[in-house]
């Protein structure tokens, strides 16, 4: 299945140029599950099915709409795919949120977030 296919199944907020991404990490967790899906780590019916799974947890628990509800969504299933495939450890995980937490909250506002 080619990435123009896959964003059919996956709905992508879009316009006329492409991808819509209102915060940078909306395209990073965009760009890592494609690079994930193009290394051969899943499928995108696989995908399709954490994420839309996810979505229909965020409409039954009335989660909201949008676009950050959607890449929430995907950040989600992003996190459930990579820990269903092995690919990182929980631990792993874990570090690295902690070390994204730590570096948004020590980002000044309207810099790009930077891991060190």
């Amino acid at each position: 299945m080619q990435l123009d296919q896959a964003l059919e199944i996956v709905d992508i907020p879009r316009d006329d140029e492409g991808p819509v991404f209102e915060e940078p990490w909306q395209a990073q967790a965009f760009a890592i599950t494609v690079k994930l899906n193009e290394a051969g780590q899943f499928t995108w019916s696989e995908w399709a099915d954490i994420f839309g799974s996810e979505i229909a947890a965020a409409t039954q628990r009335g989660d909201g709409v949008g676009n950050e509800a959607y890449y929430l969504c995907w950040l989600a299933a992003l996190e459930k795919i990579v820990g269903q495939k092995s690919l990182l450890t929980v631990e792993q995980l874990l570090a690295r949120k902690e070390e994204w937490r730590h570096a948004a909250a020590h980002t000044e506002h309207g810099q790009p977030i930077k891991l060190s």
